[in-house]
């Protein structure tokens, strides 16, 4: 059993890197191309992936959630921020909180139970940068508008897994204790604590790594320290019930604002985290549930067309606040439609962590919603650009 994990590893890495090129071809992002893999090697097509590698998916999701929070956290450097600009921040603002508040009360109002409303509401603002980057170097786009979505997209994610910490927090107390409204509202004071003490975690964890960091020698030593870093902080967040998530995030944006020549900590681990990434999206299209896609009916529906147009409301509420141009408040939103990679790594979370209750169908639910996202969102990210009249292409 040993070596056919071995083998089955290999053949995940290597067929991986061959299906994201054929699918590259018709303009599909890697993403894709790896869940794709992922059905063909799982259960209901080739059923060669073993159990025992299937079982560990949880501590992978719980690694590649990590890094991509600690990775997040670089987008709070001061100097950075300051690039941003006030209205990037509204319209993120307004996106983030317009998705989750709409796609929470729409899931809820058609008859979703509030903790798992929230749940889905956390996971809506997600955003896949890189197919609208994709997007924007095809039509060779550039300008004003072209600039404030790349802006929004860079930025959004690290909102996102604020919001959905707090949702996950809150979710959890109302499975436990009701869904009354004194218990949500305790359960709101219980998450906003958990919350403050997974960032100070982070904080902490920043400040010791950056006195250790005198004794580093090579970029050899950067990467053991970082990656064994964001393990060691993931791991204290998880026995005391914090967000592994927020404290990465948290650890990432306080070192990023605390030493000098910051990027050399995240560019070192951008060189190998891609191989965390494409065996944990493969082995997520392995745990799609195929058979519970036609069971999706209106929870599915209902999600997957709520969830852009929250995310175009809002941004058109954060464009209108800061009275911005009416191109950036009418067409912003339309470039926001994808969804992918934190998405689905969230929702492998809620998998693992809500298994007795609504894990492998809200998971299905979030895969089959990407999926169309990732297919039909550039093209809105094109129409987009084609409305603001930047596509030089």
């Amino acid at each position: 059993m040993e070596e056919r994990i071995l083998l089955v590893s290999g053949l995940i890495f290597l067929l991986g890197l061959v299906f994201s090129r054929i699918l590259e071809k018709v303009k599909l992002p890697a993403v894709t191309s790896y869940l794709i893999l992922g059905v063909i090697l799982g259960p209901y097509v080739l059923d060669i992936i073993p159990d025992n590698l299937m079982g560990s998916m949880s501590l992978i999701a719980d690694t590649v959630l990590s890094m991509v929070a600690f990775s997040l956290g670089q987008v709070f450097e001061v100097k950075s921020l300051s690039r941003v600009g006030k209205r990037v921040f509204l319209i993120s603002w307004g996106e983030v909180i317009g998705a989750f508040i709409l796609v929470t009360v729409v899931m809820n109002a058609i008859g979703v139970p509030l903790y798992e409303a929230l749940l889905f509401g956390g996971i809506a603002p997600a955003t896949a940068p890189a197919a609208t980057v994709m997007v924007i170097r095809e039509l060779r786009a550039s300008g004003p508008f072209t600039e404030t979505l790349l802006g929004v997209v860079a930025i959004d994610d690290a909102w996102g897994i604020m919001v959905f910490a707090l949702a996950e927090s809150v979710a959890k107390m109302l499975l436990r204790h009701g869904g009354g409204q004194s218990e949500v509202l305790i359960s709101l004071l219980h998450a906003t604590v958990a919350v403050i003490a997974a960032l100070a975690l982070g904080a902490v964890v920043a400040f010791l790594f950056k006195w250790l960091s005198k004794f580093f020698r090579s970029d050899t030593d950067i990467l053991v320290a970082v990656f064994g870093a964001i393990l060691i902080t993931s791991d204290i967040a998880s026995y005391f019930n914090l967000s592994n998530l927020l404290a990465n995030m948290a650890f990432g944006a306080v070192l990023a604002n605390s030493v000098k020549s910051p990027n050399k900590y995240f560019d070192i681990l951008k060189r190998f985290d891609w191989l965390f990434y494409l065996f944990f999206f493969v082995l997520s299209g392995a745990s799609l549930e195929v058979e519970k896609l036609k069971e999706l009916g209106i929870w599915g529906i209902i999600y997957t067309v709520a969830r852009p147009f929250g995310e175009y409301v809002g941004a058109f509420v954060g464009a209108a606040i800061g009275k911005m141009e009416k191109t950036v408040r009418n067409y912003i939103g339309l470039g926001l439609v994808p969804q992918a990679g934190v998405a689905l790594g969230l929702a492998i979370l809620v998998r693992h962590e809500f298994s007795d209750t609504i894990g492998p169908g809200f998971l299905t639910i979030i895969i089959a919603s990407t999926v169309i996202s990732e297919i039909v969102g550039p093209v809105f990210t094109r129409i987009a650009l084609r409305k603001a009249g930047e596509i030089r292409a």
